[in-house]
């Protein structure tokens, strides 16, 4: 069961949902407001870690760097948002958390909320920029959240296309990687669910896809090679829709030869480790990473 702290994140999804089916008819800036005036508050401050805002190929980005951190090994972050909201700045503290734990700095990346594939675009750019800095692919792992995950994803099928070195590892929190919606769990998980109503993501998954076939690879990683793609670890919430295609893209991965593993937390909803700093389930949730990822980038 959730601990009473991590009721914050399903009381964050539910005050959501109010507000949409209150105001049917507010904009997408207004979307934009509500989420970054309460999503920043569901995350403790780490402490002890710098921000750095910068630009990269055009967009905003921003360096989250640990006090001792390895200044040449870097956590590679792609926010969620659902390509409706979210940022660098809504999601700065769970990467600095993140950050903090596993010794490294993190690049925080942003990306145009265009339909497919502008996001995609601006990430692959983001991770040319990266690697052109001088940081060796070896050093880097590439962590994301919601749809952040997988765009994520898609950052390795694209740059395993561009002939572009891999990141040495992969962390999903809550990965949205099959566009479908045609998930079972959207059924099983309905009655647990606060926000993430098989209906309120067929809207957001249309949104994106345009034109696009809800099974194209690059929009939908749950549907193309895996094979190639760094170690991977994912983390998902026992009661959230989206823990189907979670087991299922596990289960593909490693078919096709990746170092995949899954944990899901019982009772937690999507993007759990959000409460980082004040959550218990969400500080084992980021120390676990923490543990799995450092020597996969040369870290003790």
């Amino acid at each position: 069961m959730a601990g009473n702290r991590s009721e914050m994140v399903r009381d964050h999804w539910r005050r959501m949902r109010e507000a949409a089916v209150t105001n049917p008819d507010e904009t997408a800036a207004d979307v934009r407001e509500r989420v970054d005036r309460y999503w920043p508050g569901l995350t403790a401050e780490p402490g002890g870690v710098d921000y750095l805002e910068v630009e990269v190929n055009g967009l905003p980005a921003m360096w989250a760097v640990p006090k001792g951190a390895a200044e040449d090994r870097v956590v590679f972050g792609v926010h969620g948002g659902g390509y409706v909201s979210g940022s660098i700045y809504t999601h700065r503290k769970l990467f600095g958390h993140l950050a903090k734990a596993v010794g490294a700095r993190a690049l925080l990346i942003e990306y145009r909320e265009q339909p497919f594939p502008v996001p995609l675009e601006d990430v692959t750019a983001a991770y040319r920029w990266l690697l052109d800095q001088g940081i060796d692919a070896g050093h880097i792992a590439a962590v994301g959240d919601s749809i952040g995950g997988g765009l994520a994803v898609s950052l390795m099928l694209r740059a395993r296309e561009l002939g572009l070195p891999l990141p040495a590892a992969l962390m999903l929190m809550s990965p949205w990687v099959d566009l479908t919606v045609g998930n079972k769990t959207f059924e099983s998980n309905r009655e647990n669910e606060a926000f993430f109503y098989k209906e309120v993501v067929a809207f957001l998954a249309s949104a994106y896809l345009g034109d696009a076939d809800p099974k194209e690879p690059l929009a939908s990683p749950l549907y193309a090679d895996l094979s190639g793609l760094p170690p991977t670890y994912v983390q998902v919430g026992g009661h959230e829709t989206l823990l189907g295609e979670s087991l299922e893209f596990e289960q593909n991965a490693r078919k096709a030869g990746v170092d995949a593993r899954l944990e899901v937390f019982p009772g937690q909803l999507h993007t759990f480790q959000m409460a980082a700093g004040y959550a218990p389930e969400a500080d084992d949730a980021i120390r676990k990473y923490a543990e799995w990822v450092r020597p996969k980038i040369g870290l003790r």
